[in-house]
């Protein structure tokens, strides 16, 4: 199977760049299944239900939360009627919506897909991302009930990252870390066969500090000080993830690449822009 995973969504531009590169990669490189982490998506803090549309329109099947799941108030709400978009497992248990569902693939396969919280350097504890995704795994085990699983990390530590990573490894396809904004060097197949990688970094444009426009963060660090709100940067966004195939049978990983497209930092990598010849 040939999945995508696109990391955090970061306001307009973000958007920007999944409706301008998502519909014709999904067309080339013939994916069978795209997941999004939309967390980001509107306005740099959260996902309207009219952001989530365009998401799907562009050619995502499933879109992910994260912390600021539900700082769109419309979330509350849509999140219970369109069941394509998973906030974390482990978040209050009183939040509305699903942190993990068994999707349709072409073929008559299935894809699991669930997401979790971490716990380190987050703003307020979150249940044990641990045992949540323990759990999770066993309702839809990898090679059985679904021929692939994807598991989005929203977290802050690398280490925690990394030890999520090899708890879910042997019963997931793709492991994968999201909201730092930062995409990391260490795309891996793990010993049992889980692609991984600590944080996909972000659909936004990172001549920024992590997607929000420069002055006001940086005003902030200087002097101690807020001064304005944080605003999404509004330059030409880079297409960052990554793309996993795998094995029907065993659902284990049997290729992964990261995917840089456009922007600063396509434009920094050897040759231009980061293809995938899937032939």
């Amino acid at each position: 199977m040939k999945l995508l995973f696109l990391g955090d969504v970061m306001g307009r531009s973000g958007r920007a760049a999944v409706a301008r590169y998502l519909p014709e990669i999904r067309r080339d490189w013939k994916l069978d299944f795209v997941v999004v982490n939309g967390e980001n998506a509107s306005g740099g803090m959260g996902l309207t239900a009219a952001h989530a549309e365009g998401l799907f329109e562009a050619g995502a099947d499933c879109v992910t939360l994260g912390d600021h799941a539900f700082d769109q108030r419309d979330m509350l709400a849509h999140i219970e009627q369109d069941q394509r978009i998973l906030r974390p497992l482990n978040y209050a248990k009183a939040a509305p919506g699903r942190g993990a569902r068994l999707f349709d693939a072409p073929g008559g396969r299935k894809v699991f897909v669930a997401q979790v919280l971490g716990q380190v350097f987050m703003k307020r504890p979150f249940d044990d991302p641990f045992s949540a995704i323990d759990a999770a795994l066993r309702s839809a085990p990898l090679g059985g009930l679904a021929q692939a699983v994807i598991v989005d990390v929203h977290a802050e530590a690398t280490s925690e990252k990394m030890a999520l990573g090899h708890w879910c490894d042997g019963r997931a396809s793709l492991v994968v870390g999201t909201h730092t904004h930062v995409p990391t060097a260490d795309t891996m197949i793990l010993a049992k066969g889980a692609a991984y990688q600590s944080d996909a970094g972000m659909c936004g444009d990172y001549d920024s500090v992590i997607g929000m426009d420069k002055l006001e963060p940086i005003s902030r660090f200087v002097t101690g000080m807020t001064r304005s709100r944080f605003e999404p940067a509004k330059g030409e966004a880079t297409l960052s993830g990554v793309y996993v195939e795998t094995d029907d049978r065993s659902g284990k990983a049997l290729r992964a690449c990261p995917i840089r497209l456009g922007g600063r930092l396509a434009a920094a990598m050897p040759g231009g822009e980061a293809t995938v010849s899937t032939g």
